[in-house]
């Protein structure tokens, strides 16, 4: 199923290459649809070689619009001017000057594209240069996403905005989900436009190559659905897998175009909704009749939607930043709440009702040993002792939470309608204490353009057609629950831990006036095993200053080069370390600590090991990150291994800019690390290199390196919480 543009419109497309057979489809996700050997015929293509600049090959209706013996010819003679500067590397598009055509002015784009240079032009608009009215117009139209009120006024907004710009007669935007299906959040549409508001998609509509395209390049139209491929052709040059990743007239997939047609769509374009790197969504634009989208309204569009985009992310970060006042307003209702209660059920019966209110739960019950206590809509009590004897465990280290309890615990099923969420924490009480959490079914009826679920053929090998019914399709999820947000699991192992030290003080407080002897005698046994646990961290911080001195002697002793550059990274290594078990004794937990200040530390330790000015030329932006002590190791050997790879490489051992960054994405980590150095040079094969690679294996992150332009930039992905893979458990 698509639903505008390319990003919903060709990433279902399953056609094929112009060089081959366009009706043998077999598999969605191997279409190379940035090789189709065919551009649209409402402009034309010249291909010329990247050095010498001779026309090699082209598209469309170059006679008709430029001159009859084009091929062979130098592209500045064609185009009356220079191409500089040249586009050096992909995604990197330049706008020309306007070209005189025989006919009419025509628009001109350039990119590169391996050893070749692409040249793209068409129809110019009636003006040369953009009026101020239409600057105006967009300044009025950011002022607009500004003054909205939360993200769904926002998207609204931008649907309105963006179809009085293009003129089209339906704009949706189109909003990636979880698990990369999606959903229509908002819509402006004329009268004779059908509605596909609040409308799912399945995640198979888009393949990931589809989704790659959207990042790289940000606006894709087709004019017209009827239209005819105009093939490339060339003077003996192999063009058949010249890559259009970055054309604006790269020709679509013949089964897309079906799909189009189906849905009685005769003209569509998609604008990108790019979000920290990451495709956040699309806006998709559909009209009844043929329609092109000239050059400047391209530009301006693709300009709105970085707009959009940071008016998204304020919006959101604005709403986590609500729900976590809200959460700490109710934790100190909650521990407002607390007495001197001497059994589980007075602890709870004055706590409970605001415990459920917390996280808004139906019900809450809490488990220890014989007792129970319930309050809401709770499972039978036989229930709920059999479910915290088997998320105890579990709910130990970390708070257990699904939204879908009986996929993961079967017995559930009976009682689903009562508690089809769960968020579970066990409190380490001297006999362990479950509190649960839960949340009834939330029937769910969602709409979907087309049965998402239609059997495709059996043979893999079959050819597949486009859908040709997008009439809605409505499905019941059952055995599901509202989702809980990660502040609220943030939240309730907090409020556990609140309640576990007020319980431990006021039980200290008894102690205290009753066994006054007692007391100081278990002072004394505490005294010493702090004691002896700073003996325990003197010791290893004074063996580790030991190693990381030998080390140091070494690299000072060494005649050869690189064994002293191997000797001090291992020495860098080291102090990250040394300075998590440092930390360890320092902070309340020994099993969480926050990841933003072990990071800033331990940069701040790298400092004495570089340039005098390396940190003030270093831009930190680290977010409170609570993550497990072991994962924290491993995150912070990776950002000193980039710190050292950036100092090294990028830089030949100077100082020079660098950027790093941690940011919470959902569930996930981002660490980001830029240089504005030489880039990328070579394949890292030593042991750094290997021993990063196996610690991003660990994380269960990917790795990715792109462009900074210049430098290079490195994005470690990895979730917070391993245990969420693949769903939140």
């Amino acid at each position: 199923m698509t639903i505008g543009g390319d990003a919903l419109q060709e990433g279902a497309v399953l056609g094929g290459n112009i060089f081959g057979d366009p009706n043998i489809i077999t598999s969605c996700d191997q279409e190379p649809i940035h090789i189709p050997g065919s551009i649209q015929p409402h402009g034309i293509m010249l291909v010329a070689d990247a050095e010498t600049l001779q026309v090699v090959g082209g598209a469309g209706d170059i006679e008709g619009e430029l001159v009859k013996d084009w091929l062979g010819r130098p592209l500045p003679e064609l185009l009356l001017q220079e191409i500089t500067p040249r586009p050096q590397k992909p995604g990197e598009v330049h706008v020309l000057k306007r070209v005189h055509g025989r006919i009419n002015d025509l628009n001109a784009i350039c990119f590169r594209s391996g050893e070749h240079l692409v040249v793209e032009l068409d129809q110019a608009e009636d003006d040369v240069v953009l009026s101020s009215p239409f600057f105006a117009s967009l300044e009025v139209a950011g002022g607009l996403f500004e003054r909205t009120t939360n993200l769904e006024d926002l998207c609204q907004t931008g649907a309105e905005v963006f179809r009085d710009l293009t003129g089209y007669g339906r704009v949706m935007i189109y909003q990636f989900l979880d698990d990369d299906a999606g959903v229509v959040i908002a819509e402006s549409r004329d009268a004779s436009s059908s509605s596909f508001l609040r409308h799912h998609f399945p995640a198979s509509d888009i393949p990931r190559q589809a989704r790659a395209l959207y990042v790289r390049n940000k606006v894709r139209v087709i004019p017209d659905v009827h239209y005819q491929p105009a093939p490339l052709r060339s003077g003996g040059v192999d063009l058949s897998k010249l890559d259009l990743s970055d054309s604006i007239l790269r020709s679509v997939s013949p089964i897309h175009i079906q799909y189009l047609k189906n849905m009685e769509v005769a003209a569509s374009a998609s604008i990108s909704i790019i979000k920290d790197g990451l495709l956040w969504g699309l806006i998709a634009c559909h009209h009844h009749e043929p329609r092109e989208l000239p050059l400047s309204v391209r530009l301006a569009c693709q300009t709105l939607a970085s707009v959009l985009s940071q008016q998204i992310r304020s919006k959101e970060d604005a709403e986590r930043y609500k729900e976590r006042i809200r959460l700490r307003t109710q934790e100190d209702a909650v521990v407002s709440r607390l007495g001197s209660d001497r059994t589980l059920n007075e602890f709870f019966e004055r706590s409970g009702p605001e415990l459920a209110k917390l996280l808004n739960a139906d019900g809450f019950a809490a488990v220890q040993g014989k007792d129970t206590f319930l309050f809401g809509k709770c499972p039978d009590k036989i229930d709920v002792r059999a479910l915290a004897g088997w998320a105890k465990k579990p709910a130990a280290m970390h708070p257990l939470a699904t939204s879908s309890l009986a996929r993961h615990y079967p017995a559930a099923e009976p009682f689903q309608n009562l508690a089809s969420g769960l968020l579970a924490v066990t409190m380490s009480t001297e006999v362990p204490t479950i509190l649960l959490w839960f949340r009834a079914e939330h029937l769910e009826v969602i709409k979907w353009a087309g049965n998402p679920h239609k059997d495709g053929p059996a043979d893999p090998e079959a050819i597949l057609t486009p859908r040709a019914s997008f009439e809605a399709w409505t499905e019941n999820v059952r055995g599901r629950a509202r989702a809980w947000s990660h502040a609220e699991i943030e939240a309730a192992a907090r409020i556990v831990r609140l309640m576990l030290e007020h319980r431990n003080n006021q039980r200290l407080r008894e102690l205290n006036r009753e066994l006054t002897t007692t007391l100081k005698e278990n002072e004394s046994l505490l005294l010493q095993k702090d004691y002896l646990l700073k003996e325990v961290n003197h010791r290893v911080q004074n063996s580790l200053q030991l190693v990381s001195g030998f080390l140091h002697l070494q690299a000072r002793s060494s005649n050869d080069e690189a064994v002293k550059i191997q000797l001090q990274e291992a020495q860098k290594r080291l102090t990250a370390v040394a300075l998590v078990h440092r930390r360890l004794y320092q902070d309340d937990s020994v099993e969480i600590i926050d990841l933003s200040r072990y990071l800033e530390d331990l940069l701040s330790e790298m400092r004495t090991t570089m340039d005098a000015d390396w940190w003030e030329q270093l831009d930190l932006d680290l977010a409170p990150i609570l993550i497990s002590t072991d994962r924290a190791v491993n995150v912070g050997l990776i950002a000193t291994e980039l710190v050292i790879n950036a100092h090294k490489y990028a830089y030949d051992g100077r100082s020079g800019p660098m950027a790093i960054r941690l940011e919470q994405h959902r569930d996930q980590l981002r660490l980001i690390v830029a240089d504005r150095g030489k880039g990328k040079s070579g394949k890292k094969t030593g042991f750094g290199s290997r021993m990063m690679h196996a610690l991003v294996e660990r994380l269960h992150g990917t790795f990715e390196e792109s462009d900074n332009q210049p430098g290079l930039r490195i994005i470690l992905t990895a979730p917070i919480n391993p245990d969420t893979l693949p769903e939140r458990l």
